[in-house]
């Protein structure tokens, strides 16, 4: 069973624990700098509080999906449904996204099939760019492709004879998170949004965790960015910089645990991005007229000691009600990814079945 502390008012982010929180962050990114990207796969992963990333169930159907979005792009997807599915009727869904630089087989597969277990047709997939969605060069930021993703996931969920289109909500994981919300705010087709370990990709690259990205870091990284599109440009190649994992990632030991070991580790998927297209993540904000999302309600679930915490907190105060935010006692960002034991599994089913109803 999972612990969770359930807030009712705006928490302090500036709370002692916060702060002690974002010095344990910034130790983890020194410790890596100076054992290598290795530094997980030679201690092995941590496997404890039920860690089962690639969990599969025998009360639930899976199918391989593809979709186009609004700009003709293919989305590839699974498709999750209930064994005990009845003939005629129409069920909620949800789509559910996976974290930055992931694909859909870490955390994603995992919340759908769970969800889906409870009763929900649920569908993942991969973001255009990454694991088997089109879109080149692989690993290009685009947030807003990113996001009419989540509305393309609905378009093909509410095409679907057994799904109830006004009935369909959204998980987002990690930077997920961020992209769903950017998506509620101009898709109401999305009833409800639950987002977990939520990383605003934007606010990340403007200034960072603990706003140790200054205006010289920024500048810096555009002039990076305009060379590599120079040199793109001459040479057709697209330039891959350091992935998400590489030990400059503030958060990089807890995401190595996971990325770069059996615990979550997905061969096909380097996690390598094109820096000529970070500068887009800078005119990201997903949280700017969050609370236009209202009457539709949020759910805003966070790791009591991520790093990333802030950028759940931020977004809990800005959206309108209604809102609820749960913090999961001693989990960081990545704990929620797959730690089936911490995961709040019953919140998450009670949150949709109130706010999307069952089948009918």
């Amino acid at each position: 069973m999972s612990k969770a502390i359930k807030y009712s008012d705006n928490p302090d982010p500036q709370s002692p624990d916060r702060r002690e929180i974002l010095v344990g962050g910034a130790t983890l990114a020194t410790v890596a700098l100076a054992g290598g990207t290795n530094l997980a796969l030679a201690a092995g992963p941590d496997m404890s509080r039920g860690a089962n990333n690639f969990y599969k169930s025998s009360d639930v159907n899976t199918q391989d999906v593809r979709f186009n979005n609004t700009y003709g792009m293919e989305v590839v997807g699974t498709l999750f449904t209930p064994n005990r599915m009845g003939s005629g009727k129409k069920y909620s869904a949800l789509v559910v996204g996976h974290p930055y630089g992931a694909v859909r087989q870490q955390a994603a597969n995992l919340y759908a099939t769970r969800m889906a277990e409870q009763g929900f047709v649920t569908l993942s997939f991969d973001q255009s760019f990454w694991g088997q969605s089109a879109g080149s060069p692989r690993g290009a930021v685009l947030p807003d492709v990113y996001t009419e993703n989540f509305s393309a996931a609905v378009d093909f969920l509410g095409t679907r004879d057994f799904v109830a289109r006004e009935n369909i909500g959204v998980i987002g994981v990690c930077a997920s998170g961020g992209f769903s919300l950017a998506a509620a705010k101009v898709d109401p087709r999305i009833k409800a949004v639950a987002t977990v370990s939520m990383y605003d990709m934007g606010e990340y690259f403007r200034t960072g965790i603990k706003n140790e990205r200054s205006v010289v870091t920024r500048r810096k990284d555009l002039e990076i960015a305009a060379a590599n599109r120079y040199k793109e440009f001459e040479t057709g190649r697209p330039i891959h910089g350091p992935g998400q994992n590489d030990p400059v990632f503030l958060e990089a030991a807890e995401s190595n645990d996971y990325y770069r070991t059996e615990r979550g580790m997905v061969a096909s998927n380097d996690r390598r991005t094109t820096p000529a297209t970070y500068a887009k993540f800078l005119n990201f904000y997903p949280f700017v007229g969050i609370e236009s999302i209202s009457p539709r309600p949020i759910l805003f679930v966070v790791g009591e000691i991520a790093p990333s915490r802030g950028y759940t907190e931020n977004a809990y105060q800005l959206a309108a009600k209604p809102k609820e935010l749960v913090v999961i006692k001693g989990a960081n960002r990545i704990d929620l990814y797959d730690r089936t034991e911490i995961i709040p599994w019953a919140k998450l089913t009670s949150f949709f079945n109130q706010h999307l109803g069952g089948a009918k």
